[in-house]
């Protein structure tokens, strides 16, 4: 038997065990059933839950869960788009996410598969090592999709367009 503050009570029989958990309002609790004899421990239960549920809400908030995002482009898209989309893939993939890109073909486009293949490995060569391909290209339906995962990361100073070195 453990009291409330973790110090030893020693062996007694359940009865005894009960009516101390009564005479100090609290739960016995048996947390070592295979021990010989079984291990019980006097709590609040409804306190001890309490504080599992913080903990566990507390270890949510700091885990950074690596999401599948989606980049949407069409065989027929401008080159200046092409650079803005390149721009938010290189973003998400910085973030530490990963990236599926879709094209999506419209009516007769379906019948040149060739433009959207093309596009996409464009879209992987402009990335360069930001990105690395975990799931090659592949059609789906009306869609042609690509999934990346972050690449090499940068390293320090590098990246920085007005850099200067300072003479002090």
């Amino acid at each position: 038997m453990i009291g409330e503050s973790g110090e030893q009570l020693g062996v007694m029989s359940l009865a005894d065990a009960r009516q101390m958990a009564r005479e100090r309002d609290l739960d016995l609790v048996e947390v070592a059933p295979t021990a010989q004899p079984p291990v019980c421990r006097l709590l609040d239960f409804g306190k001890f839950k309490y504080e599992q549920a913080k903990k566990e809400r507390q270890s949510h908030k700091s885990q950074k869960s690596t999401g599948l995002r989606e980049v949407k482009l069409r065989p027929k898209i401008g080159q200046h788009d092409i650079d803005f989309k390149v721009r938010t893939v290189k973003r998400l993939l910085e973030e530490g996410d990963k990236v599926k890109i879709l094209v999506i073909f419209r009516g007769r486009e379906i019948v040149h598969p060739h433009l959207g293949k093309d596009l996409v490995e464009g879209v992987i060569k402009s990335l360069g090592e930001a990105a690395k391909v975990e799931r090659g290209i592949g059609m789906e339906g009306r869609t042609m999709t690509v999934i990346l995962s972050p690449g090499k990361p940068k390293k320090r100073g590098q990246g920085c367009r007005n850099s200067k070195p300072v003479n002090r």
